[in-house]
């Protein structure tokens, strides 16, 4: 063939674009066959909007593509440890002050609260996704099962901004911390770029550095970076146990309970937004199923029992911090540091630095692990660079997947304020643990060639009104400042309404084998509904920044990511029809014989 040599996917040895290992599809083997690709935009974009992959064919076709497999090393214990060493870090100890101080008073705690239970929707999601489809990919791979290629691929691109930025933030507070063990101000380490603007120009080499080094880590062991983490996460723990029981032996009711809510219900909310920031993680044990020895078993009692105790843990924390000292005197910074300075425990302040940093290593080593991971499933569906999909044979760990991500994080780390950073994480988060909540809904309610094109027009119209109600009932929210609760009369019921007609009217189509979330369709439903409206309490320049990425995202989609997988998913189909043929010859063989 004149444009090279093919393999299985269509695999060049020269092309455009990079070709060769970098984008192997026959649409780049050549700038005439990517002219040709272009022009075929529009009828492969309709292919790919309704084509939806198959759990068998992500559980072993996609995942061949790795080469070497993942090792089979963690238990329910291990999931459990990275369940809160993926979630307690950063957030408590950096945000709590920040939000207490200026949008929700004392009532913070409820923040944590409500925050909670929204992560807690999540996780069940999660889970019963993680048991039926066991794969690296998490997120990406139920949404590509249930919602088609498109909205997995939108989703991809902010599962790796959420991770990005996720872990920016965390290396950045990393060198808040230890800057405070050391009696110095944070930037006393940062580079002061002054031709660079405001929000970007205070440059953080340790965060380099801490990231570089949790990517050794990473590259080397699954099971010793789960060890590693549960030893840090006991320490931290202690810690924790340390500042609650210091902090409230210095405890004045009447901090908590003179103006226990200044802001009223809007700040509560608006500071749920952003103290969902503090949650993330949990999904990057779902990636882990692939390296689980038992996922029925496993997956549910490790991520149900590390969102309850993180949640628990959170609540306490930030009481114990409304407790110490009126809110007015919180610090943002350093909320519990300098708090236990103005009760007269100073020398307490290294002990919480201490632990803080402990929480965010841990914090970075679960994000590296579970970033690497959809990457390389993304990678397998070929939607980003199939060389990131390689896993070592040496290792047993998706090298190049770690390298690359953990390199866009350090680089995002060393420009980029947190303040942006959380916001826009808290953003691309709340948006993909919706999607994952409706493609239960569509998991349990639809089977393609099983359930009735009324049934589907059914279920289709009740996701719509759930969805519109609650994007009206978040709208309204953000921006009706001082407006009364008549839009609500409207919103809310009709999202009950829906709801109920789902479990009434519709039948569902799939039972899971194993393990299932419970109350469907309501506590899915109402995890749509609560991350929606706490979208609606993130200000507008985040959502400026989050649609700009995404423009970017469609960009490449249109470019290079519908044809690369086009390309992938017309090779796999190939392959099917050829073993079908194959095996029906057998079959054949073996009656006449």
């Amino acid at each position: 063939m004149a444009s090279g040599e093919v393999t299985d996917v269509g695999v060049r040895r020269r092309g455009c674009c990079g070709g060769g290992a970098v984008f192997p599809e026959p649409s780049f083997a050549s700038w005439g066959a990517y002219g040709s690709a272009l022009l075929e935009t529009g009828p492969r974009l309709r292919d790919r909007l309704t084509a939806r992959s198959h759990a068998d064919v992500e559980v072993h076709a996609v995942r061949g593509r790795s080469g070497a497999e993942m090792r089979r090393e963690l238990n329910w214990w291990d999931l459990a440890w990275f369940g809160v060493g993926a979630v307690i870090g950063a957030g408590i100890f950096v945000l709590t002050g920040q939000e207490a101080k200026e949008v929700a008073g004392p009532a913070v705690v409820l923040s944590y609260a409500v925050s909670g239970v929204s992560a807690m929707l999540s996780v069940f999601c999660y889970t019963e996704f993680a048991i039926e489809i066991p794969v690296a990919g998490g997120s990406f791979a139920y949404l590509r099962v249930e919602l088609g290629d498109f909205m997995a691929f939108i989703a991809a691109g902010n599962i790796l901004l959420e991770y990005c930025i996720g872990g920016a933030a965390v290396a950045r507070s990393w060198t808040s911390y230890f800057a405070t063990l050391l009696n110095h101000h944070p930037n006393d380490f940062r580079i002061h770029a002054t031709s660079l603007t405001e929000d970007y120009n205070r440059l953080d080499p340790i965060a380099v550095v801490v990231i570089a080094l949790i990517c050794i880590f990473a590259v080397m062991s699954t099971k010793g970076s789960s060890r590693f983490n549960y030893v840090l996460s006991i320490v931290h723990f202690a810690v924790i146990i340390f500042i609650i029981g210091a902090g409230l032996s210095k405890a004045k009711l009447s901090n908590l309970t003179d103006d226990f809510a200044p802001f009223g219900a809007r700040g509560i909310f608006a500071a749920s937004a952003v103290l969902f920031f503090a949650y993330i993680g949990f999904d990057a044990v779902s990636t882990m199923a692939e390296e689980t020895k038992n996922p029925a078993k496993d997956i549910p009692i490790g991520l149900v029992s590390a969102m309850v105790l993180t949640t628990v843990v959170y609540c306490i924390l930030a009481l114990t911090l409304c407790l110490m000292q009126p809110y007015r005197d919180i610090d943002a910074d350093a909320p519990f540091s300098v708090a236990f300075t103005a009760v007269g425990m100073g020398w307490a302040k290294y002990i919480v630095a201490f632990g803080a940093l402990k929480g965010m290593t841990t914090v970075l080593l679960v994000g590296a692990v579970g970033q690497a991971r959809y990457l390389t499933h993304i990678a397998r569906a070929h939607m980003a660079p199939p060389c990131f999909a390689v896993v070592s044979p040496r290792w047993g760990t998706p090298v190049r997947a770690t390298v690359a991500m953990l390199a866009a994080t350090a680089i995002i780390a060393f420009f980029t304020d947190l303040g942006i950073l959380s916001n826009l994480l808290s953003i691309s988060t709340l948006f993909i643990f919706m999607l994952v909540a409706v493609a239960l809904l569509v998991r349990r309610y639809y089977v393609t060639g099983e359930t009735s094109n009324t049934n589907r027009n059914k279920l289709i119209a009740c996701l719509v009104v759930i969805l519109i109600s609650s994007i009206a009932t978040a709208s309204y929210w953000g921006l009706a400042a001082d407006g009364g609760w008549a839009a609500y009369v409207v919103t809310v019921p009709a999202w009950f309404v829906a709801t109920l007609y789902l479990q009434l009217m519709v039948p569902k189509a799939r039972v899971p084998a194993m393990w299932g979330v419970p109350l469907v369709p309501w506590l899915p439903s109402a995890s749509i509904f609560i991350n929606i409206f706490l979208l609606g309490s993130i200000d507008g320049k985040s959502f400026m920044r989050f649609s700009i990425w995404t423009v970017a995202l469609l960009a490449y989609y249109f470019s290079i990511g519908l044809h690369a997988s086009y390309d992938t998913a017309k090779a796999l189909a190939a392959e099917a029809a050829v073993a079908k043929v194959e095996e029906g010859g057998r079959k054949a063989t073996d009656i006449t014989g």
